[in-house]
């Protein structure tokens, strides 16, 4: 049998006197190339836009067009330099009036796919997400406070003059697999037609600022409010029908302000065994619930139970018992966990405690939070005080879930975020939330969190675990 290769070079030794008369006839040359051009490079061209299975080499990052992605790309149109808003009054501002019905003006620049996965693989979906430690990213932030219009004073870390911008650069990385960075276009979709809600306090808003920036280069929501009150918002995605509810309420049960009429009332008055209806009555409604709180517990506070005096914390009062820190927590917390149970029929989330970074002292007597890195998760980290609210949170919830399972179609779950912010010292304000003056320079805000910062992780965490629910 003759090799076909012999064929080949057989008949290639046969063409050589040919193609020597050719190289003497320029004219004959250039038509023999044009032929043989025809031949070979335009059907292969054909058959590379005939057929969709081969590559095209385009990077993802390229692309242009709405995809499914798991990071936000701010364009050069879209990242200016830091600029300086206005002060604001209610605890989440208003959008700019003329785009309230509109989609974001700065949508020119759309959300693209990244280098890194928009899923978690089916071989991890048993990973934990809340074990791990932060990594670098190069391609956060994801907004600035030029293109989101809900980042309050305290929060904008850049506008009273932080010489470090390392803090935005990081994210979470799970054991075992990747935590998708959230997709404002993917988690629209997912509550198209429903309606979710926060309740708790300053942090928890804290969050839901962070939400607000992130959807904005989607949509910014109209404010559908019912009343004046700013402790209580409702924001509408209208070209999605979802609708954001925002409920203050720090304490999670019934609470009395002191009376100001009255010298001697100087505390928060707690009905440890009431809800608190400004948020309980309205649950029902809702599909998606995080409530969250601890911070406010470390106040003096007065108790009641049975609609009884029971005791009190930080006090001193004659003829009243001094009951131990975090009495009130646990009491109230499952209370709460109690009004979910009978009420909400859902996916209800508690995010576990936030904890505070301040060193050198306490937050009324120079304590701050200097750092600029995260701890790596074999560092030695100074030992945080208020962390007995984080075991409390487990303990209620584990009691919690037991209860869940006599009830269909209720959800609860945990989003156990402490050990992720444990490790995150140098992402709060500390003293670059406010104009450095002599009277006000030693108010360090080490419980807060900058936006854009660690807490935008919440929402990642939040839209994974909204995803495997589904």
């Amino acid at each position: 049998m003759i090799r076909p290769c012999t064929i080949v070079l057989k008949q290639t030794m046969e063409l050589l006197p040919l193609f020597a008369a050719i190289q003497r006839t320029p004219r004959v040359a250039l038509t023999l190339s044009f032929v043989l051009f025809t031949l070979t490079i335009v059907p292969a061209l054909y058959s590379l836009l005939a057929n969709p299975t081969l590559p095209l080499l385009i990077s993802s990052s390229e692309t242009d067009g709405p995809f499914p992605s798991d990071h936000v790309h701010l364009s050069p149109l879209n990242s200016p330099s830091f600029r300086t808003l206005s002060p604001v009054n209610s605890p989440i501002p208003a959008p700019p009036y003329h785009t309230r019905h509109q989609k974001s003006s700065f949508n020119s620049s759309p959300v693209t796919t990244s280098t890194l996965r928009t899923q978690i693989r089916d071989d991890e979906q048993r990973c934990d997400l809340f074990k791990g430690e932060w990594i670098p990213n190069e391609e956060s932030p994801y907004y600035n406070n030029a293109t989101c219009w809900a980042i309050q004073e305290h929060q904008n870390c850049m506008k009273f003059g932080r010489p470090d911008t390392g803090f935005m650069r990081w994210r979470w990385k799970p054991d075992g697999c990747d935590l998708p960075i959230f997709d404002p276009n993917e988690f629209l979709e997912m509550v198209r037609g429903k309606s979710m809600g926060f309740v708790g306090d300053s942090i928890s808003r804290n969050q839901v600022q962070s939400l607000l920036c992130l959807l904005s280069r989607v949509e910014y929501p109209e404010d559908i409010s019912s009343s004046p009150d700013i402790a209580f918002k409702v924001w509408n995605y209208t070209s999605y029908n979802f609708i954001l509810h925002v409920m203050w309420s720090p304490y999670l049960v019934k609470t009395t302000k002191p009376d100001p009429t009255d010298a001697k009332s100087n505390f928060f008055s707690l009905y440890l065994d009431q809800y608190d209806t400004k948020w309980t009555s309205q649950i029902n409604q809702l599909d998606y619930l995080i409530i969250s709180s601890g911070h406010w517990f470390y106040r003096p506070l007065i108790f009641y139970e049975n609609e009884k005096l029971s005791g009190c914390q930080y006090c001193s009062l004659p003829n009243t018992t001094e009951l131990p820190l975090h009495y009130g927590y646990t009491k109230a917390l499952r209370t709460s966990l109690r009004a979910i149970l009978e009420n909400f029929t859902g996916l209800a989330i508690l995010r576990s405690f936030s904890p505070q970074h301040f060193e050198g002292g306490p937050w009324n007597k120079g304590g701050d939070c200097a750092r600029t890195r995260p701890y790596r998760r074999n560092e030695t980290i100074p030992e945080v005080s208020d962390l007995k609210i984080h075991d409390i949170q487990l303990e209620e919830f584990r009691a919690a879930e037991e209860e869940m399972e006599k009830k269909m179609g209720l959800r609860l779950r945990l989003m156990n975020t402490t050990q992720a912010m444990l490790l995150r010292p140098d992402g709060h304000p500390g003293r670059y939330g406010h104009l450095q003056t002599e009277e006000v320079s030693s108010r360090n805000d080490c419980i807060h969190w900058c936006l854009p910062g660690p807490i935008d992780t919440w929402n990642d965490i939040l839209l994974q675990m909204m995803k495997t629910e589904k």
